[in-house]
């Protein structure tokens, strides 16, 4: 309204109109020809945050405690990349199955994609993400103008190394839900299908 204009310009409501029937501040008229003003426009500095600054994240992930070793490899990789490019960064790390959704860093990597506070999402590979599912993210990271650096495009694998550790993982999951994680069924299962595997990788 003209009264509270006034107060936040720091001038007499008879001022807004001189200003007004010289044309220097015209507001707006309400359907019952009440005076509106957007201070928004007069004072942008006032009334509009600074644009928030969304960050680069860097993703590393591995699927077992005993991949400590991969796990430093990839943080390497990844501050050496983003340092060079001259990105301030940080680096969130995941324990945990390729084929689990429900991982507290992945979890909180989308949480941040959502909510608009990341710029950039850097991987060493696209399958230290997810196996299956990672062109969802993608499609998710597109949606929210993040941009996507794979470092990696190759195969860190052959594609019999890949699908085999992906036929043990998909069978891992389903014994243990048919006999239970910690049965002597699902263990003979399981390793029955290591010694297969490692038979068809030699």
């Amino acid at each position: 309204s003209i009264t509270a204009a006034a107060q936040a310009l720091g001038v007499s409501a008879s001022t807004l109109r001189r200003w007004e029937a010289a044309g220097k501040l015209i507001p707006s008229r309400t359907k019952g020809g009440q005076r509106r003003y957007d201070l928004a426009s007069m004072h942008p500095e006032r009334y509009h945050s600074a644009p928030l600054v969304r960050r680069t994240v860097a993703y590393a992930r591995v699927s077992s405690h005993d991949q400590k070793g991969d796990l430093e490899r990839q943080q390497h990789v990844l501050e050496l990349y983003c340092a060079a490019q001259g990105w301030p960064f940080e680096i969130i790390t995941d324990l945990g199955s390729s084929m689990n959704y429900h991982k507290k860093g992945l979890r909180k990597l989308l949480g941040e994609i959502l909510d608009g506070n990341i710029g950039r999402l850097v991987l060493v590979h696209q399958d230290r993400l997810l196996r299956f599912g990672a062109e969802l993210v993608f499609a998710i990271c597109q949606a929210k103008q993040v941009e996507v650096v794979i470092i990696n495009q190759g195969e860190d694998r052959s594609f019999e190394e890949e699908l085999a550790s992906d036929v043990l993982e998909i069978i891992t999951v389903f014994s243990a839900r048919l006999y239970g994680s910690r049965s002597h069924k699902n263990q003979k299962l399981i390793d029955g299908v290591k010694a297969a595997v490692k038979d068809a990788q030699c």
